[in-house]
C-alpha cells in the first residue's frame, strides 16, 4: 500500500510512523508513505497558507488552493481521498479492514480552525478519531495510518495475529496474563495453565463478553443490533 498524507507538518506524522511495527513495515516495502506540504505551493513569498475566515471569528483557515495543488502532486486515479475532520464518520475497527484494501490512501491535515470547505469536494471521505480537539489533523492520521498498516499483508508474522484482537469481533479482547503464575498474591486463572485448547478458547470468549459487558456495554448493544439486523 501507499499512503500520502498533505500536512504542514510531515514530520509530525513521519516520527511516530518510522518506529516499531509500522516502521518495520516502511523498512520492508509494504507501506510507502509520502508527504505533500500545502506551503511549497503557496502563491506568495511568504508561503502564505492560511487566512482570516470570512464572517469573522478567531483564529485563521486554510486555503483552499494551496491544498488542492498538494493533494493534485500525489493524487491519481484510484486514490482514495481522506479529509482528518471532527466533523467527520467515527474511525473504528471495522473502518480500518475498508482501508486496509485499498491501495492508494491520501489523508488531508488541516490546522488552525480548519480547512476552506470547498476543499471537501475533492475528497471521498472524512474521518474523525474522536469528540475532541486536537492540534491539527496530524495525530489523527498517525492513529488511523498505524491501524491500517498492521492488516497489510506481512506486516505482522502471524497470519492471525489480528484475529482476536480488541474491536475485531466487537468485543473487547479477553485479559492476558503471562509469568510467573502467582504475582502479589494474584494467580493466572486455572484454566490458562491446563493446556487444553478447546476449554482455554471458551473462558476467552466469554471473558470478553465479560469483560466488554463491564466496561463498554454499547459495544454489545451495538453487537446485538447488527445481528437482528441480519435474521432480518
Amino acid at each position: 500500500m501507499r499512503i500520502d498524507v498533505v500536512t504542514l507538518f510531515p514530520s509530525m506524522v513521519d516520527a511516530p510512523l518510522s518506529e516499531s511495527i509500522v516502521g518495520r513495515a516502511r523498512e520492508a516495502g509494504r507501506l510507502k508513505l509520502g508527504f505533500s506540504n500545502p506551503r511549497d505551493f503557496a502563491e506568495d513569498r511568504h508561503k502564505t497558507v492560511d487566512d482570516k475566515p470570512y464572517g469573522g471569528g478567531t483564529g485563521m483557515v486554510m486555503m483552499a488552493e494551496p491544498i488542492y495543488k498538494a493533494l493534485k502532486k500525489v493524487a491519481k486515479k484510484g486514490s482514495h481521498v481522506i479529509i482528518l475532520t471532527p466533523k467527520g464518520e467515527r474511525f473504528d475497527q471495522r473502518m480500518a479492514l475498508k482501508l486496509a484494501a485499498k491501495k492508494h490512501l491520501v489523508f488531508i491535515c488541516g490546522h488552525y480552525e480548519g480547512i476552506d470547505e470547498r476543499v471537501n469536494s475533492f475528497a471521498d471521505q472524512e474521518l474523525s478519531v474522536g469528540d475532541y480537539v486536537l492540534t491539527g489533523g496530524e495525530p489523527a492520521a498517525v492513529v488511523i495510518i498505524d491501524a491500517v498498516a498492521r492488516l497489510l499483508p506481512g506486516v505482522l508474522k502471524k497470519e492471525d495475529a489480528t484475529v482476536n484482537e480488541t474491536f475485531t469481533e466487537g468485543l473487547l479482547e479477553a485479559p492476558h496474563y503471562t509469568r510467573p503464575g502467582v504475582w502479589r498474591r494474584m494467580k493466572v486463572p486455572e484454566v490458562l495453565l491446563g493446556g487444553n485448547h478447546k476449554k482455554i478458547a471458551e473462558w476467552r470468549s466469554s471473558a470478553a463478553r465479560d469483560l466488554t459487558g463491564r466496561k463498554r456495554p454499547d459495544l454489545l448493544k451495538s453487537q446485538r443490533k447488527r445481528c437482528d439486523c441480519h435474521k432480518l
